[in-house]
């Protein structure tokens, strides 16, 4: 019996093995995306998507299947064939806030996951109505501070980096804003414009429109450095509020298991997109930044991110129902 286990495993392997050096030719690739078209995560899974497969020699569909915040997308993920044909556009809600959000988590983000590559990084900026008296974040907290009870802060939705950014800037500033979560992003914006709302800390994809187009104000950014969108909006780190830095973060993912040459040649081919100068314009403009990390790297660096965000969620005493 045990030698038929070997034999087994061992022609696996090389089945395996043999797939692998044939890829991607027996069929396009399937590039799930967990969001609704029009979004951020579609706009970096459009953006990758024509030059990876031009590099590749092989169609990439990209295959929408919204819910539960991304979740639904991650948890089909964990069912596919370890063959290289479905990879998912992974990004911060589904990969680092919300399984620790579910009383039995749905997966394991660091186990169930083979790593390729990350494709960017992005501030959120923290923004309000336009004739809001707030100059700036550090404004807008001294203002909810002296009008305790009567405040609350907008979301995507329950569990989404929206939401999550919002109970991070509670703890760091002792506020006690309430939580309003809407089904996704853009209702949210058309709320906070029409002031049932004071406040939303969304990605620079969804804002930057309604901020140069004069609808809403930006207070703040969250990352380490000011966007060279918003020159003159500070971070969050100038205006004394460092504790409520954060980036959300983009990139390609397979199901555990993935062969070693797949993740290599997906992961070699992808960086050598994003080192285009006209790929790094085009997140430019969205507010997001370039960010090309291999599969260790990008691995260790969401492994970091899923210990933050978790660690907020256990203080916070957050779950969802």
């Amino acid at each position: 019996m045990k030698k038929k286990l070997m034999a087994g495993a061992l022609l696996l392997g090389l089945v395996t093995l043999s797939m692998a050096q044939g890829w991607p030719s027996a069929k396009p690739i399937r590039l799930i995306v967990g969001y609704p078209p029009g979004g951020g995560i579609d706009f970096a899974a459009r953006t990758v998507q024509v030059p990876l497969q031009e590099a590749l020699k092989q169609q990439i569909v990209v295959d929408y299947k919204p819910g539960a915040g991304g979740m639904l997308a991650a948890t089909e993920l964990t069912r596919a064939a370890p063959d290289g044909y479905t990879i998912l556009l992974a990004n911060t809600g589904p990969f680092a806030i919300a399984p620790y959000l579910q009383r039995k988590m749905p997966y394991e983000p660091l186990k169930q996951f083979s790593y390729i590559g990350q494709i960017s990084q992005g501030s959120y900026i923290a923004v309000t109505r336009l004739d809001h008296p707030a100059k700036d974040l550090k404004d807008w907290v001294a203002w909810a501070k002296a009008n305790a009870g009567k405040v609350n802060f907008a979301s995507g939705g329950a569990g989404t980096s929206t939401h999550l950014n919002g109970e991070l800037m509670n703890q760091a500033t002792g506020l006690d804003v309430t939580h309003v979560p809407y089904k996704g992003s853009a209702p949210a914006v058309q709320d906070l414009i029409g002031g049932q709302t004071q406040l939303l800390i969304d990605a620079g994809p969804v804002l930057l429109p309604q901020i140069k187009g004069g609808k809403l104000k930006a207070l703040a950014v969250t990352g380490p450095r000011r966007d060279p969108q918003l020159p003159d909006v500070p971070t969050v780190g100038e205006l004394g509020l460092g504790a409520m830095e954060s980036v959300g973060f983009q990139g390609l993912v397979g199901p555990a298991g993935l062969p070693k040459e797949v993740v290599d040649r997906l992961s070699a081919e992808l960086a050598k997109v994003l080192a285009q100068a006209d790929i790094k314009a085009k997140f430019a403009a969205t507010g997001s930044e370039v960010h090309s990390l291999g599969p260790v790297e990008f691995f260790s660096f969401v492994k970091g991110e899923n210990e933050k965000w978790a660690r907020l969620i256990r203080e916070r005493k957050l779950e969802l129902d």
